[in-house]
């Protein structure tokens, strides 16, 4: 992040940064300079949902996410940046207050690393409302999710993307996308506890299943841009 300091303005200054503000209270000319602020505060919104502990590929969406908030955590933490975190769970929901120091980053980690429980659906809604509610200071917020279910989430995000740089980093696995031809399979929702069976050898679902999954990836990408964050796109079976 960056802040603005005034100056009295010097012959050979660029006067397109002239300070406005502060030339008409002294009467004198100011120019703003930027200066870089080295105590940046980032919080991390985590989903713990039931949903998270799915995957086909190299690792479950749940590593996959710890390991994107992880580099997030650390890269941030250089030069003493804060760092915080929330987890979303309907169970165990916890805040861990920003701080900074390598301790610190390696608690927060290791709190983040416990696996989902099940029939948790993770109330991502209610988890960036509570950061809303309490990260004050202007900074960067990094939401972990899968994004799956009902977007609850989608007016407290608007709220804190409207004070703070917000990065939504997308989980997903190729599974979530398309079908392999495999034969009849049972699924189940981890969430609900629902149970269904079907068939993966007709070509026409596999169709239908894959175009669903392509329009709510567009719809979920064009919801997220409408709210004023960055998208990232993580998967499973990816170098992420």
């Amino acid at each position: 992040s960056e802040r603005g300091e005034a100056r009295p303005y010097v012959p050979g200054d660029d006067t397109r940064h002239i300070d406005w503000a502060v030339t008409a209270r002294t009467n004198d000319p100011h120019v703003r300079d930027t200066i870089s602020d080295h105590e940046l505060e980032v919080w991390i919104v985590f989903d713990q949902s039931s949903s998270t502990a799915f995957g086909t590929a190299s690792s479950t969406k749940h590593e996959l996410g710890w390991c994107a908030a992880g580099a997030f955590a650390l890269l941030a933490s250089k030069g003493g940046n804060r760092i915080g975190a929330i987890t979303a769970s309907s169970i165990r929901g916890h805040l861990t207050p920003a701080r900074s120091g390598r301790n610190h980053v390696a608690a927060l980690l290791a709190g983040l690393r416990h696996h989902p429980a099940d029939g948790d659906d993770g109330d991502l809604g209610a988890a960036i409302d509570r950061l809303r509610r309490t990260a004050r200071r202007r900074g960067l917020v990094v939401v972990v999710s899968d994004f799956l279910g009902e977007p609850t989430w989608e007016r407290p995000l608007r709220a804190v993307a409207a004070r703070h740089d917000v990065i939504a980093v997308q989980v997903a696995d190729p599974r979530e996308f398309e079908l392999p031809d495999v034969g009849m399979i049972a699924v189940v929702d981890p969430e609900t506890g629902r149970r269904r069976v079907v068939d993966t050898a007709d070509a026409a679902m596999r169709a239908r299943y894959a175009a669903a999954a392509s329009a709510r990836q567009a719809a979920l990408e064009a919801r997220l841009t409408s709210l004023g964050t960055d998208h990232l796109l993580l998967r499973t079976d990816r170098d992420w």
